[in-house]
């Protein structure tokens, strides 16, 4: 905490607007054939154009050689320490769809599944059923009635995946989850990892016992299985810290749920370059906007190189529509997902900061390659958003 209190010490007011742009997964390997990676084989003149009077590094998300899931990989981007302040998957899934959670609430994310009638999984996400059936599903769930002294609400998040939020004295979330990750076998019990967390797993054990209970007369979403365990306890939000009036415009809650985690107003959009463009354009009073893009971390992990650039080339388009709205543009990835591996990696992330105070290196284009000699170096996914807020003037000189 303490090199937040530290940038805290320093933030001062500027009249400069930052574009915050995550293309998730944007960081590849080269094709076996053409020893591009996505990045350079997409064709992206304004990214091109940005990386011309800007300047370009790599990012490590966590530490190096660690591959980081999306959580906490927006976390270290968003200016904390990804170790430090680990946050479970079920509290930034109970913000993401912008439950009122309180410090002590302890949540977890729940994936409807189905199970035989020996009680093994034979699906871990139920056939992938649809908002149409996971939504009802979970209001069913929410009806069930509260124990004694607790209350326990679930909310629908996306398809087949919801949460659940129990609030009550003495709870802890240091819980086992209960996805054994095959089918084939029963789900796990949720386990107490530590004496403080005995009885809010006594609590979620039974409200799988009752889940089932009430799911019995569905086919494919009979079961639920539960992931992330963690209670909430507040960040320092970027207002508090930096001064910002800061906007988030995603299309899948856990990232509003990270958003909001950092004092983000939320705004949820559809997964679709027009709809990202024209709420971001709606955001005249956010002097931050983090804008989240999906879909080349989605056909990374597919394997399709091909489709994750054309994903680049999208993305490079909405990026196009916007840079003029901004004194101060970054364009960085999460983390990296080559499609020759089908998988989030450990490689570190290309990075773009474009300002009036940029030290230009007149980049012919942005890529791997490119990234590797730029002038902002190697840098930790945390030390981002400080080298953002120095573009746009918001911090002042240390000492005299």
């Amino acid at each position: 905490m303490a090199h937040l209190d530290f940038y805290r010490s320093l933030a001062v007011p500027s009249d400069r607007r930052i574009l915050f742009m995550v293309l998730d997964g944007l960081g590849g390997l080269p094709h076996v054939h053409t020893g591009e990676t996505e990045l350079e084989a997409a064709k992206t003149p304004n990214l091109d154009r940005l990386a011309a009077r800007g300047e370009l590094g790599l990012s490590t998300p966590i530490l190096p050689g660690v591959t980081p899931g999306s959580g906490p990989a927006h976390i270290g981007l968003f200016g904390y320490d990804p170790v430090e302040h680990q946050v479970g998957r079920g509290v930034l899934a109970a913000l993401g769809v912008g439950a009122d959670l309180r410090p002590g609430d302890v949540a977890a994310r729940i994936n409807f599944c189905s199970l035989n009638a020996e009680g093994q999984v034979t699906d871990r996400r139920a056939g992938r059923i649809g908002d149409e059936i996971g939504a009802p599903l979970a209001e069913r769930l929410d009806a069930m009635p509260d124990p004694a002294g607790v209350e326990m609400r679930v909310r629908h998040v996306k398809q087949y995946r919801a949460c659940v939020i129990l609030r009550g004295a003495g709870l802890e979330g240091d819980i086992a989850d209960t996805d054994p990750l095959v089918t084939g076998v029963p789900p796990l019990a949720p386990v107490a990892q530590s004496e403080g967390s005995e009885r809010a797993a006594a609590l979620v054990a039974d409200f799988v016992t009752r889940a089932a209970d009430a799911l019995d007369d569905q086919g494919a979403a009979n079961g639920v299985l539960l992931r992330g365990f963690d209670g909430y306890s507040p960040l320092p939000t970027m207002g508090e810290l930096y001064g910002l009036t800061a906007a988030a415009v995603a299309a899948y809650p856990m990232y509003l749920g990270v958003a909001r985690l950092a004092g983000m107003a939320a705004h949820p959009v559809k997964d679709e370059p027009d709809a990202m463009v024209e709420q971001v354009k709606s955001l005249d009073g956010a002097d931050f906007v983090f804008l989240h893009y999906k879909s080349t971390d989605s056909k990374g992990e597919d394997g399709d190189f091909d489709a994750k650039v054309a994903e680049v080339e999208k993305a490079d388009g909405v990026i196009g529509r916007l840079v003029e709205d901004f004194d101060v543009v970054m364009v960085t990835g999460d983390h990296s997902t080559p499609s020759r591996m089908s998988a989030h990696s450990w490689h570190p992330v290309p990075l773009l900061i474009a300002g009036p105070d940029a030290r230009s290196q007149n980049h012919p284009g942005f890529g791997e390659r490119e990234c590797v000699g730029g002038s902002l170096g190697h840098v930790s996914a945390s030390d981002v958003l400080p080298l953002v807020l120095a573009h746009a003037g918001r911090l002042r000189k240390f000492g005299a």
